[in-house]
């Protein structure tokens, strides 16, 4: 559950802005292509799944988060064993007793729901800070490949067809993992 979650980061709503700034943009670095325009692109999903700042931060927080995820995990469990308990109980105890175990069973559940749902809010907010910091290291190494090489235009992200020829991720992830 944990890695899973720490791995979900894309976004079809900042891809298709994107791809509206780059149709736009190619149109003025068309208009330019007399000058000789460089224009380059860098993914996102790529940095933050292959740079070793990003490995680092997933590290970092599997290991922050493992333990709340191994106590959800165990809470799960416990609280599958009473329902089942419960089930098969149910046809040999009083009416009394099944609707008190049914109650703490609810009980146990909205527990358990609160705290996953902390859980995942905690994840995610953890995770958006390590992920921006990658983010900002990302864009320092853009920055100082495109002024080293005298690029016009970089883009950055997942969600548009890129030419290899000017996909300069590599390059950014030779500077994020030094």
């Amino acid at each position: 559950m944990l890695k899973s979650l720490i791995k979900s980061f894309t976004s079809s709503t900042s891809a298709s802005v994107l791809a509206v700034c780059f149709l736009s943009a190619l149109s003025v670095a068309q208009a330019h292509a007399d000058e000789g325009s460089k224009i380059a692109f860098v993914s996102s999903e790529r940095i933050l799944r292959e740079a070793n700042p990003a490995k680092a931060a997933q590290v970092k927080i599997e290991a922050e988060f493992s333990k709340r995820d191994k106590d959800l995990q165990d809470q799960a469990a416990t609280l599958k064993a009473k329902a089942d308990k419960l089930d098969k109980d149910s046809a040999v105890i009083s009416e009394s007793e099944r609707v008190k175990r049914q109650r703490e069973l609810s009980d146990l559940d909205k527990d358990f729901q609160r705290k996953q749902r902390e859980f995942r809010e905690d994840l995610n907010q953890r995770r958006n800070e390590e992920l921006a910091i990658v983010l900002e290291r990302s864009t320092k190494a853009i920055k100082q490949i495109a002024e080293a090489e005298k690029y016009d235009m970089v883009f950055q992200e997942g969600g548009v067809y890129v030419s290899p020829r000017i996909d300069i991720t590599d390059k950014v992830l030779k500077i994020l993992n030094k």
